[in-house]
């Protein structure tokens, strides 16, 4: 069985608990996962299972969406309440206006330091057991963009918001930076992914659902509707042909539905399948075959039926 499985994950489970579920589930050690969400962080886990795996390169790139709760007044060592408290100050008298205001700094494009509390290496050693071991080191720091930043409810010192965000944010360092423009620290209390690229909440399963399933291959996106944001090119059979030698296809031997832009990611299919991502790019001039660019070819899928 083969296919993306959108996962709803529940709190305290780590996202690689749920690729150890899914390989008894499906009886495979071959299952991957797509954005790492921490234990306390619930909703869309994208993973994917057997061969599937091979197209989880094209979904680290997607932007997400959260809902998230923030804590005024505390700071921890984690930015969560997983973490040890650092600090209390009181929270001045705020509403739903003035933290919106604060937010506002948050919107486009900002730098953002990611937390030590994270899986990111310094020296081939994760940052979390340096951490760990009380220890701080530098980290640089990345530009990072936020889309959206609604603040959806405030209760005293609790703060809802919800973010659109790109690969790559760390919303516990958002949090923290917003608790430190306030002035009464912060810290995170619980994380909802709502979305990540194209997929939602709403399409996820819960894995207590998965495991009554009788037959849970039934909840498996097939490779070609996983990377629907891409457009898709139908490849006749000579161009299949060449493509199981590594060439590239002629725009003259695809079917298009809607005209490609120089440098756009597609879909290349045969078979009423997916065979290959690829970059069209008819104007390149370090490749005098085809007018695409070959990102990952499929081979297993190459041999009709």
């Amino acid at each position: 069985m083969h296919g993306i499985l959108l996962i709803n994950k529940p709190e305290g489970l780590t996202s690689f608990d749920v690729v150890r579920q899914v390989r008894r589930i499906f009886s495979t050690r071959k299952v991957g996962h797509a954005g790492t969400l921490d234990p306390l962080a619930t909703g869309v886990l994208v993973v994917a299972v057997g061969d599937a795996t091979k197209i989880l390169q094209f979904l680290f790139v997607d932007d997400k969406s959260y809902r998230t709760t923030l804590k005024l007044g505390i700071t921890t060592d984690t930015f969560d309440a997983q973490g040890q408290m650092l600090t209390e100050k009181p929270v001045l008298p705020l509403d739903i206006d003035s933290i919106d205001h604060f937010c506002a700094a948050f919107r486009g494009s900002i730098k953002q330091q990611p937390p030590m509390f994270s899986a990111l290496k310094r020296d081939g050693i994760p940052l979390y057991k340096l951490a760990r071991q009380g220890m701080e080191v530098e980290r640089e720091s990345r530009i990072v963009s936020i889309k959206r930043l609604d603040v959806m409810a405030f209760d005293t010192p609790f703060v809802t918001i919800e973010v659109d965000c790109s690969k790559g944010t760390y919303i516990r360092s958002l949090v923290h930076d917003l608790g430190e423009m306030i002035g009464c620290g912060a810290h995170l209390t619980a994380l909802h992914r709502l979305r990540s690229g194209r997929f939602t909440v709403d399409q996820c399963c819960c894995l207590d659902d998965l495991k009554q399933m009788k037959n849970p291959s039934e909840a498996l996106l097939n490779y070609s509707d996983a990377l629907a944001d891409f457009p898709c090119a139908e490849l006749d059979e000579s161009a299949l042909k060449a493509l199981s030698f590594g060439i590239p296809p002629q725009e003259s031997q695809c079917r298009l539905v809607n005209p490609l832009t120089d440098g756009q990611r597609v879909r290349l299919l045969g078979y009423n399948r997916l065979v290959a991502v690829a970059d069209y790019q008819p104007l390149r001039h370090t490749e005098k075959r085809g007018d695409f660019r070959l990102i990952r070819v499929f081979q297993d899928q190459l041999v009709g039926d």
